[in-house]
């Protein structure tokens, strides 16, 4: 006997809505490295390192959740 093949697409994803980019406190000198150096790469059309910053201005303040073991 063969094997029964899939012969139907999977349903489309759906994706959410972008989250808004995070505004780093004026008091960290981290965040504000970080902010300027999301600057730059948006100067440079580098959307994927805008990205990894937005993420690490977000990270940065927000409490981590704890991995389970």
């Amino acid at each position: 006997m063969h094997p029964v093949q899939k012969t139907t697409m999977d349903p489309p994803l759906t994706l959410g809505v972008p989250r808004s980019e995070p505004i780093p406190p004026d008091d960290c000198g981290v965040c504000a490295a970080l902010a300027k150096a999301r600057a730059a790469a948006k100067e440079q059309g580098d959307m994927s390192r805008v990205s990894d910053l937005n993420v690490e201005i977000r990270n940065h303040h927000e409490p981590r959740r704890k991995r389970r073991r």
